[in-house]
């Protein structure tokens, strides 16, 4: 099985940026894809942006393309997104989630293991 550990979020002023990292243990397989959700209170989980852990496929969301960018370092089994430009509608927490049979990856119903979040707050 894999397990997921979210890490990096915090309070910062609109404008500003953060790093969360997504440290991956367990069986992986080179197929998975890797992506990053968000969910503010009240709201469904929403999709943020997904990378596989081999090939350079990328997926954002329209919301946050050109302010976010989500990398991987295979070596580490380390996925990270960084945040520019942040928003209050940014906050929310962020999870991290791994899809074994990457298809319809901007659906959270696709993925099949997920980390515990990271809450993420934007002040105006």
């Amino acid at each position: 099985q894999v397990q997921l550990v979210e890490s990096g979020g915090g309070l910062v002023q609109a404008g500003g940026s953060l790093r969360l990292s997504c440290a991956a243990s367990g069986r992986t397989f080179s197929s998975y894809a890797m992506g990053w959700f968000r969910q503010a209170p009240g709201k469904e989980r929403e999709f943020v942006a997904a990378i596989r852990w081999s090939g350079s496929s990328i997926y954002y969301a329209d919301s946050v393309k050109g302010r976010f960018i989500i990398s991987r370092d295979n070596a580490k089994n380390t996925v990270y997104l960084q945040m520019n430009s942040l928003k209050p509608e940014d906050t929310a927490v962020y999870y991290c989630a791994a899809d074994s049979i990457p298809y319809r990856f901007v659906l959270a119903a696709e993925y099949d293991y997920w980390g515990q979040g990271t809450q993420v707050t934007v002040s105006s």
